[in-house]
């Protein structure tokens, strides 16, 4: 990772380099702005707002998609306000320990990291559910809330595009995997939660869940009916399509419906007829027998 230090103090950028090269990080030093301005391959640019008077705003332009921390002699709006406003992450008042310049820089880079696996993170979300978005969720719906489903893709959809209209993101608990009890138990009430698995607990341990639920903000999935008595509401979310999401051995007839539902927007009726083995004919034939619609 390479770091600019914009700083005509000379020994203090020597002593920000020094250590920052000990750290493994690659830095170089600039004493002007034009000098700060002959290499725009930073990922960490220091700069000091107190440049024998010059215009350090091009630097700023320069590198606003790059972790800045403005160097300042003092605070005002020049200074600090005005620069954060164009692109700015942090500012370090001078004197400063080297130490927590460094930890500002570090809790920049970790940030950056994070919105960039959150990002990446979402985008796949997106796409794992683009063809299982549920229109009627509402986030006035009282929770605790269970979700019975045949296919358990349609309960995480549910629970991604609810947490999603609120705004607030989830903790997730599988009650499959050991001590998800207590770890539930021990969640503030005011956490959102997402659990799946109940179809797993024993008897025994659906009563004492249900306990521990009755004041969190719950939604709780099952691919089983739920046949506990409880105060909580239900919303039940049926597939006929994904037949794959259940636990047994599908019939020849299920795995070509299977396979034509979910593969004929994507492959010529040529194609999907050569990989199932069939002849175009007969694949008609098997949309007319199981009623399926191909979308022109």
């Amino acid at each position: 990772m390479r770091v600019l230090i914009v700083e005509n103090e000379i020994y203090l950028a020597q002593s920000i380099a020094a250590k920052l090269s000990d750290m493994g990080y690659s830095c170089e030093i600039a004493a002007s702005i034009k000098d700060a301005l002959a290499d725009e391959n930073f990922d960490v640019v220091f700069l000091s707002t107190n440049i024998n008077g010059q215009d350090f705003y091009p630097v700023i332009d320069a590198f606003k998609d790059k972790i800045i921390i403005l160097l300042v002699s003092y605070i005002s709006q020049d200074t600090v306000s005005e620069p954060l406003r164009r692109g700015a992450n942090d500012y370090i008042l001078k004197p400063f320990m080297i130490e927590e310049l460094i930890r500002k820089m570090e809790h920049f880079i970790e940030h950056e990291k994070l919105l960039r696996q959150n990002q990446a993170l979402e985008s796949y979300i997106e796409h794992l559910f683009k063809e299982l978005k549920i229109d009627t969720i509402s986030i006035k719906e009282p929770l605790p809330l269970f979700i019975k489903t045949n296919y358990q893709k349609y309960a995480d959809s549910y629970a991604f595009s609810f947490a999603k209209l609120l705004g607030e993101p989830f903790k997730f608990y599988a009650l499959s995997q050991k001590g998800a009890l207590a770890k539930i138990k021990s969640e503030k009430n005011s956490q959102l939660l997402y659990i799946c698995d109940y179809q797993t607990l024993k008897k025994s341990e659906k009563q004492q869940f249900l306990e521990i639920i009755k004041d969190k903000r719950a939604i709780i999935s099952s691919t089983e009916a739920i046949e506990e008595e409880h105060p909580f509401k239900v919303i039940e979310l049926k597939s006929d399509n994904k037949i794959f999401d259940r636990n047994d051995i599908l019939t020849i007839d299920e795995y070509v419906k299977y396979i034509i539902i979910n593969y004929q927007n994507k492959f010529p009726d040529t194609m999907l007829s050569k990989k199932l083995g069939i002849s175009r004919k007969s694949l008609w034939e098997k949309r007319k027998k199981y009623e399926i619609f191909k979308k022109k």
